[in-house]
């Protein structure tokens, strides 16, 4: 098997090398002569020849199009074990080092529930619209529902054995979302935190007043500092963290950047473990592999993920009187139709610091020009048609997932932006049709779920119609080429 830190010399032959054809050239040969003595006969790891780095990043080796291409490869290459896909065997009698997943009927490579089901992150976010006869494929894109992530189940009951009437799932059941316009989420949900973290240094400098939490619309709560107790209440706080970092990312809103998604997903999903998590040269799941995926890489796949285009609106005559509708029903007091920024501009750090976006910056891209092209706002940042207002919102027991006795009914509030391509809905795809999902809805949203049940035939119609305005990008990654 291939032992990975044998590839880095390769990557510094790559750069002293004069010419990137060159480069190029000397690293597949190379990287062929060490799989020839390394893995079995005729086979080799899927990524082959130049892998990037942070190193080539810093230095401004690649454009920001080859760092999207490089994004390309980690996000549609299909690993195998010798890229260190899974976690390596499952030594029962030994307690101490590292192992591997059990695996469904011992098969040794996919588990299903609890990860290890993909090979890829385009098996499950490749559907660009479900409304037509094939679908139309779209490079991440949405997912079935045969597609769903499940995990944390503690008890499975499908055959209904106790007699309730429905077949138990005890876990989460997550249908993959699309990357579409991730970028701009993303810098908005950052202007949101900045606003935030300013909120409670003012709030530090007025005890005892109690200081609204409002950014972009969306009101979080109050927050006060105490001056007897020297510390913040934060009791009033709702709908994010104590930390008051909004992460719009994952349908409990558990991630603030995509690179903080990504991190989690490459290891659940297929058992690749980034080296920014286990380390350099450190095989941390045990399956005979180390750096599996590069910290340039990871750097890569983030501005892939975030140079996605945006949904769009479509032309539709009844648009304006859907828009009045959607507010007067009350799906707009949480479906924000629009989060304006400030700038324009997305910056990538490694490490992230959270509550400081601003730290250890290595990148930075425009998302007003090139792929992402979102229209600009006043004042020169961006304007980003989601329709949500990325606060998490309880649901109702009848959305609630349940983890071990206890049930979870909060989920941020879902993007409505390219709604008309994207079915199944909600969080566990259970919603086949639009009016599924609304009739769905409950616990804060339950009064628009009503308002909406109780309009007429045709209000109804016009209201869908115009949800159906909202599409997802026709040729979403278009230009971009795989390297080889």
């Amino acid at each position: 098997m291939l032992n990975k830190t044998q590839s880095f010399p390769i990557r510094a032959l790559r750069v002293r090398l004069a010419t990137p054809a060159l480069g190029l050239l000397a690293a597949t040969c190379l990287s062929s002569t060490l799989l020839a003595q390394g893995s079995p006969p005729g086979e080799g790891p899927a990524i082959t020849g130049v892998r990037i780095t942070q190193a080539d990043i810093l230095a401004g080796t690649f454009s920001l199009k080859d760092i999207r291409n490089h994004g390309l490869r980690i996000f549609s290459t299909n690993f195998n074990k010798l890229d260190g896909y899974g976690d390596g065997p499952l030594d029962i009698l030994d307690t101490t080092g590292p192992g591997g997943r059990p695996t469904l009927q011992n098969n040794g490579t996919f588990l299903r529930v609890n990860g290890l089901d993909a090979q890829s992150c385009m098996e499950c976010h490749s559907v660009g619209s479900s409304t037509t006869a094939p679908f139309r494929f779209a490079i991440g894109g949405v997912g079935g529902s045969n597609n769903n992530a499940m995990f944390q189940p503690t008890e499975i009951d499908v055959d209904d054995s106790d007699g309730l009437g429905f077949a138990a799932y005890n876990g989460r059941n997550i249908n993959p979302p699309f990357l579409f316009g991730s970028g701009g989420i993303e810098l908005a949900a950052r202007e949101m935190t900045a606003d935030l973290q300013d909120l409670k240094d003012l709030a530090a400098l007025q005890p005892d007043v109690p200081v609204s939490l409002i950014t972009k619309g969306t009101n979080f709560g109050t927050i006060v500092f105490g001056s007897l107790s020297g510390t913040f209440d934060l009791s009033g706080v709702e709908g994010v963290d104590d930390d008051l970092v909004v992460r719009p990312f994952g349908r409990k809103g558990e991630f603030a950047t995509v690179r903080g998604f990504d991190l989690g997903a490459l290891e659940f999903h297929m058992g690749m473990q980034p080296v920014e998590t286990v380390g350099q040269g450190i095989d941390g799941d045990g399956d005979g592999v180390v750096d599996e995926v590069l910290e340039g890489e990871l750097s890569a796949l983030h501005v892939f993920n975030t140079n996605l285009e945006p949904p769009f609106v479509a032309p539709n005559p009844m648009l304006p009187q859907a828009a009045q509708l959607f507010t007067s029903v009350g799906c707009a007091s949480c479906h924000t139709p629009v989060l304006d920024t400030s700038s324009s501009v997305l910056t990538y750090s490694s490490p992230e610091i959270e509550t400081d976006p601003s730290a250890n910056v290595y990148l930075q891209s425009d998302l007003r020009t090139g792929p992402t092209a979102f229209p600009g706002a006043i004042g020169g940042g961006i304007r980003v048609v989601c329709l949500s207002d990325l606060k998490r919102h309880d649901m109702g027991p009848g959305l609630a997932e349940s983890f071990g006795h206890e049930l979870d009914p909060f989920f941020i509030t879902a993007r409505l932006w390219g709604i008309a391509d994207t079915a199944p809905y909600l969080h566990d795809g259970r919603a086949l049709t639009l009016t599924d999902a609304i009739l769905t809805h409950g616990g804060e949203a339950q009064t628009a779920r009503d308002n909406f049940a109780a309009l007429g035939s045709a209000d109804r119609v016009i209201l869908l119609e115009g949800l159906r305005s909202l599409r997802t990008p026709l040729e979403p990654a278009k230009g971009l080429v795989s390297p080889q």
